[in-house]
């Protein structure tokens, strides 16, 4: 079965996109972002599933690089 995990922005707490793995992440794993970003997983949430759902939330929360101005 594979895991549907939110990406978010540690700093904001913002959803940066949605990612498919084939197994649970864990935490300090590295993985490439949509945008060609390569960031490293902080932190892992799951959450408990909605009444009468299977599924658990799972939030992976990485610190983007800021763009240099």
């Amino acid at each position: 079965m594979s895991i549907t995990a939110t990406i978010m922005n540690a700093a904001t707490g913002r959803p940066i996109q949605k990612m498919i793995f084939g197994r649970m992440p864990q935490r300090y794993a590295t993985f490439t972002l949509e945008s060609g970003e390569r960031v490293t997983a902080e932190r892992i949430d799951v959450g408990k599933p909605a009444p009468g759902k299977f599924a658990s939330p799972v939030d992976i929360l990485v610190t983007v690089k800021q763009p240099a101005l």
